[in-house]
């Protein structure tokens, strides 16, 4: 249990550090420099307004010098990294196979967020995740045979850690050349963009890491999802639907956060 409440609070610390990511990176800014500091006011945070979460309910929050109500965003991701964290470390202990779901759903709670309030998938987390997984791969088997079974077709048998990494690299590739050539086919057809490069790099990081059935099914459950959501958002708003740009990154990204959950159940191998 030790492992587990430990675990939470390192999500909790994470979860505060990806706030700067969700922050800077779509702004093209550094996560370095300057320290953390009221957007509104400019005055750097102390480190005891920065405790996550904690410090948010202490100052109801608002800044503690020109009260300017902070988003709810950043106890929401630390306290749903935090989250994460606990829930993979108590059911698979704190191992490798532990860390590689908490990296990946840490980089997905992030990306969400991200594209809710700047509609910018960044590359840090979108192809920088891929390299990761891919290289996490080698130590923490990709749960998919996929590729495997390509490469027996073609006479060669791989195992163990090159039977994951091709699993893994299976994965980001395929779904996302087959998303890219979807909205290349719908530029083509309605002569405006339907789809951005973003998604098409998440998908391909979701896909490192989950093999193929894992990014197939987010793309399954994301389209669902932003379809039913995002049109009934779109008619109670009264938007237009032919410029209202469509967060499906953050669809894409729940739907992926819900695979990595619940992958051995939706996924058996």
């Amino acid at each position: 249990m030790i492992e587990s409440i430990l675990a939470l609070l390192f999500g909790l610390i994470f979860g505060s550090f990806l706030n700067v990511c969700v922050h800077r990176w779509p702004r093209n800014r550094s996560v370095v420099k300057p320290r953390s500091h009221c957007v509104r006011c400019r005055k750097t945070i102390a480190w005891y307004d920065n405790i996550p979460v904690f410090s948010y309910l202490l100052l109801g929050g608002r800044c503690r010098h020109c009260h300017t109500r902070i988003s709810p965003r950043y106890p929401l991701v630390e306290f749903l990294t935090g989250l994460a964290f606990f829930y993979f470390v108590s059911t698979l202990g704190p191992t490798l196979a532990a860390l590689k779901p908490c990296v990946f759903c840490a980089m997905l709670i992030a990306l969400i967020f991200c594209d809710l309030e700047k509609r910018i998938l960044p590359d840090e987390f979108t192809k920088g995740g891929m390299v990761i997984g891919l290289v996490l791969a080698c130590f923490v088997p990709v749960p998919d045979i996929t590729a495997q079974a390509i490469f027996w077709m073609m006479g060669r048998n791989l195992t163990g850690a090159w039977a994951s990494l091709a699993e893994s690299a299976c994965g980001a590739a395929l779904p996302a050349f087959f998303l890219w050539g979807g909205g290349w086919l719908y530029f083509k057809i309605r002569h405006r963009e339907g789809l951005g490069l973003g998604d098409v790099k998440l998908i391909a990081m979701v896909g490192s890491f989950l093999g193929l059935r894992g990014a197939l099914l987010t793309l399954i459950l994301g389209s669902l999802s932003g379809s039913i959501l995002g049109l009934s958002y779109i008619k109670l708003t009264g938007k237009d639907p032919n410029t209202y740009e469509l967060p499906f990154g953050t669809f894409l990204g729940a739907a992926a956060l819900l695979v990595a959950i619940f992958g051995t159940k939706l996924l058996p191998l």
